[in-house]
């Protein structure tokens, strides 16, 4: 596995992967953690926690990778987007075989 230094808006992060969109994968699911609701709770809406800002990783338009280390010019770039969507698949596929598992 490769060290990867990912850097997207706010999101800096060393992430250990096979490849350059796997790390993007993983600092995408590390960022949006954070943001999204965990689906086994119940979301209350009438008693949502105020957000606090601090801490909050914003992801930029790209995800940036490399092996050398932050700001180095030798990057691999991600759309944000595309990532973000990959990511989203992937959880989706995840939630339906554990749905598939319990109903067994």
């Amino acid at each position: 596995m490769a060290k990867y230094y990912v850097e997207s808006g706010s999101l800096r992060l060393i992430v250990d992967a096979a490849d350059a969109r796997r790390a993007a994968l993983w600092a995408v699911h590390r960022a949006l953690e954070h943001i999204l609701p965990n689906e086994e709770e119940e979301l209350d809406v009438d008693n949502l926690p105020e957000v606090e800002p601090v801490g909050t990783m914003v992801l930029g338009d790209a995800i940036r990778l490399s092996e050398r280390g932050f700001e180095n010019m030798d990057v691999i770039q991600f759309e944000t987007l595309d990532v973000v969507s990959e990511w989203s698949q992937l959880m989706l596929a995840l939630s339906n075989m554990e749905s598939e598992l319990k109903a067994a």
